[in-house]
């Protein structure tokens, strides 16, 4: 009976080895890639919508103004509709303060809280607090010295 000698082959061990490194390391530059592209993505979506936030408080901003020149005129009524921009932010927890000198958006779900300093030149006062949730129209209204920010369309522009 012929004996057989067993050897240790280390050579497909070590190409093994190198085998499941070479998958490990694929498995960690794969996760550092899509965590790194997360948080470019989520950056990006909160600066859009801070950028759009800014963008719909400065258009209702230059309504209010605009209402202040046509009350500065005399005993005038003045309306004017401003689209509201949807946002990916949760609109729902948006509420929009009008005072004498600043526009105020109150985020009470997020970190989206916004003031847009007015000159208040008007010849009245400002008032008006009102949800944003599921606004398309926030109208801008000067009558009986009053500007006010509304969601309601006034009577007299139908």
């Amino acid at each position: 009976m012929r004996q057989v000698r067993l050897s240790r082959d280390t050579r497909a061990a070590a190409t093994e080895l190198g085998y499941v490194f070479t998958f490990l390391l694929g498995v960690l530059l794969m996760t550092i890639f899509s965590v790194w592209a997360w948080d470019i993505e989520t950056n990006t979506r909160l600066r859009w919508n801070e950028e759009a936030v800014e963008a719909n408080l400065n258009d209702l901003a230059a309504a209010v103004e605009r209402a202040d020149e046509a009350s500065r005129i005399g005993n005038v009524s003045y309306a004017e509709s401003v689209a509201w921009r949807p946002s990916e932010a949760d609109e729902s927890m948006f509420w929009l303060r009008l005072s004498d000198t600043s526009l105020k958006l109150i985020d009470k779900g997020g970190p989206l809280d916004m003031t847009v300093s007015l000159s208040g030149t008007g010849s009245g006062e400002h008032s008006g607090e009102i949800p944003l949730a599921g606004a398309q129209l926030v109208w801008v209204v000067h009558e009986n010295g009053t500007t006010k920010v509304t969601l309601d369309r006034p009577q007299a522009v139908q």
